[in-house]
């Protein structure tokens, strides 16, 4: 078979288009697999009826959509989880909008968590306007062997220190009924659990910061 120039670049473009998408989907089903490990981690130490795990959850606000890995919703508060997973040194600074891992002598810069988890809060709290404050909570777990070189701020944990945090959640801020009914209306408000949703939202996500 002769190739043109022109299908010779087409050949390429394909090819790389297609290298693309697999290298995405390879680290979109890894990560999928730690939030799968952490949602578990979390089902082990905190159970019904005090406790439910909803994953992987996608709601809307305003004209665009969050994703959410994690929301534990309990007696003792909601949680809001976001989940990294990250090797080698991390600095990070709660104000700052960007933190810092450096890998192999590398340098390599993602956007604060904090910030970010802070979109997913807001659309939790939109929801469940009722709630008295404080009863939502943002938490952020790094599920990898990352160092922390500088302190971790509030609100940041290791999966270990995650268990014991909630385990330290001691006073009550619902009843049994007020937890259904909060579960009840997180599932029937958020979207399908489809790979249309996650599309959109990486699209969208890419077309803001140019990659999640």
């Amino acid at each position: 078979m002769v190739f043109t120039n022109s299908n010779l670049f087409v050949a390429i473009a394909v090819g790389v288009l297609a290298g693309y998408m697999l290298g995405r989907y390879r680290a979109h089903t890894y990560q999928n697999q730690v939030e799968a490990r952490l949602s578990q981690k979390i089902q082990t130490n905190f159970v019904p009826p005090d406790f439910h795990l909803l994953n992987h959850i996608t709601l809307k606000i305003n004209d665009r959509t969050t994703q959410i890995d994690h929301i534990l919703v309990s007696r003792f508060g909601i949680f809001v989880i976001e989940t990294k997973n990250y090797s080698g040194w991390i600095f990070a600074d709660a104000k700052h909008n960007q933190w810092t891992q450096v890998l192999f002598g590398r340098k390599f810069k993602f956007q604060n968590p904090i910030f970010q988890n802070m979109l997913h809060k807001q659309a939790v709290e939109n929801l469940l306007d009722f709630l008295p404050s404080g009863a939502i909570q943002s938490v952020v777990v790094f599920v990898g062997n990352a160092e922390f070189k500088t302190n971790k701020p509030p609100g940041v944990f290791t999966v270990n220190e995650l268990i014991d945090h909630l385990r330290n959640q001691t006073e009550e801020i619902m009843s049994i009924n007020r937890l259904h009914f909060c579960v009840g209306r997180l599932e029937a408000t958020r979207l399908a659990v489809t790979s249309q949703t996650d599309l959109e939202h990486i699209e969208l996500l890419e077309r803001r910061f140019g990659r999640r």
